[in-house]
């Protein structure tokens, strides 16, 4: 899929770090244009662009913060006043808030639903009335959806709502031939997987999947890749766990 993807122009959200930096990184490496999309992290933001203009690449930092509607509509105005159009939208910016359901707190709640789903649904609204024909939006979901685990319940609530979007988003879409989709990654080796967990809880994870491993942020943007491309013109409203067999 070697340049697959000239021509087109990637908004990546929360792309300055960790997973999202790698899948705006590895879209630019195969042609398209890239929106590195960042909260509050300009220094971080404007690396990844940097790095992918020392590879040739073409790219820019936009700021916004996707849980506010007006902001969400900000970054696509901004990418469409810079590029002109919209063919790739990848929803990968949310947080990870795990406590007891007794801990929770209603901010807790509110800023992981906002940020998570709230976020999504704009960005894909905009999508929906700015993104050229044949586009391709890929939200991101999880794992822990298909499993039970202690002390995820509103993180997994937020994806649970994601995949819906998603699925019921395919066919309202699938007129101007846009795609959408939802990767569910299981634990990957970043931040947000990482902070606040010991070596062993650490590895204990990782021996859950057919690998014994954590999966790598390079893992999840090939998948993300291969849906942004038009290879897959045929898949649509499905969500893909890309886990190493984590379940």
């Amino acid at each position: 899929m070697e340049n697959n993807l000239v021509g087109k122009v990637a908004l990546v959200t929360g792309a300055s770090r960790g997973m999202g930096r790698e899948i705006a990184e590895n879209l630019a490496r195969h042609g398209a244009k890239v929106v590195v999309n960042y909260a509050s992290s300009p220094g971080k933001a404007e690396e990844v662009v940097a790095g992918i203009k020392q590879q040739g690449g073409e790219a820019i930092a936009i700021q916004a913060d996707i849980s506010k509607v007006a902001e969400v509509e900000s970054l696509f105005k901004k990418t469409l006043e810079a590029y002109g159009q919209v063919d790739i939208l990848v929803n990968n910016a949310g947080i990870m808030i795990t406590k007891p359901i007794a801990n929770i707190t209603e901010e807790d709640f509110d800023k992981q639903f906002a940020i998570n789903v709230k976020g999504t649904f704009f960005a894909c609204q905009q999508a929906a009335l700015h993104m050229n024909e044949n586009g391709r939006i890929i939200n991101f979901s999880t794992s822990v959806t298909g499993q039970m685990f202690p002390t995820y319940s509103s993180y997994a609530g937020t994806k649970g709502a994601v995949e819906q979007i998603t699925r019921q988003l395919a066919k309202e879409l699938g007129p101007k031939g846009i795609t959408i989709n939802a990767v569910a990654p299981g634990p990957v080796n970043t931040e947000l997987f990482t902070v606040g967990k010991s070596e062993e809880q650490i590895k204990a994870v990782g021996n859950m999947n057919s690998f014994g491993r954590l999966g790598e942020p390079e893992d999840i943007s090939n998948v993300v890749l291969s849906l942004a491309s038009q290879e897959s013109q045929w898949v649509t409203g499905q969500t893909l766990r890309v886990n190493g067999g984590f379940i």
